[in-house]
């Protein structure tokens, strides 16, 4: 089976998987990090095959829906490939993208390492930020019925990665958990140049979201 092959059956699993996922990590937001993945590979030397495959897969059982359980997803990925007899090495390296992609707080150490695992790592954050940032942090905030903002709850910006997952504050206060602090994290010179763009669009919002609490616009 071809490279493109393979990637046509990956898309068709993952859209089947994630067919009834909730808004801001379903199919679309997969769609999007892996089209994010294939620009940044553009200026970047990597695998592109397992650059698709773990953007595509990167969410296939995100442990949020799972009871925390972050094991599922890779065994998924792992077992769909297993299936269409992709080689080990690929396998692991997918394997090792998705269980070292997410955020947990800032504080997670990343256990392994590659420009591939930078570049979709790169792209999944850069589907946080900017307008699309702003449009699945509201969607979750209200799948999981937490309030839009209160002035009386700080963030708190230096959780454990326990914490991070248990926290349950307002909306607003993940953007200075986890959003706005993603720009200066990112891998590669196109992920921080389009990071950068969002960012302001951000900033830009929250400035306007304070005004309009605060009845001054």
């Amino acid at each position: 089976m071809s490279d493109s092959q393979l990637i046509i059956k990956t898309i068709a699993f993952v859209k089947e998987k994630l067919n009834d996922a909730e808004g801001g990590h379903d199919w679309f937001h997969i769609e999007r990090v892996y089209k994010n993945a294939i620009l940044i590979s553009k200026e970047t030397e990597c695998d592109l095959t397992v650059v698709q495959l773990g953007a595509l897969l990167h969410d296939i059982a995100d442990s949020k829906f799972h009871n925390g359980d972050e094991t599922i997803g890779p065994k998924t990925a792992r077992a769909f490939l297993e299936a269409e007899n992709v080689s080990e090495d690929i396998i692991a390296h997918v394997v090792n993208i998705i269980e070292n992609i997410s955020y947990k707080g800032g504080n997670f150490e990343r256990k392994f390492s590659s420009v591939e695992l930078d570049v979709v790592q790169d792209a999944d954050r850069l589907d946080a930020i900017g307008a699309i940032g702003v449009a699945r942090a509201f969607n979750y905030g209200g799948f999981k019925n937490r309030a839009l903002y209160n002035p009386e709850i700080a963030p708190v910006t230096n959780m454990t990665k326990e914490e991070y997952k248990k926290n349950n504050a307002p909306t607003i206060n993940h953007f200075y958990e986890k959003l706005l602090l993603l720009k200066d994290k990112m891998n590669t010179k196109k992920g921080k140049e389009i990071a950068a763009e969002r960012h302001r669009f951000m900033e830009s919002f929250l400035a306007q979201f304070y005004a309009e609490w605060e009845g001054l616009k």
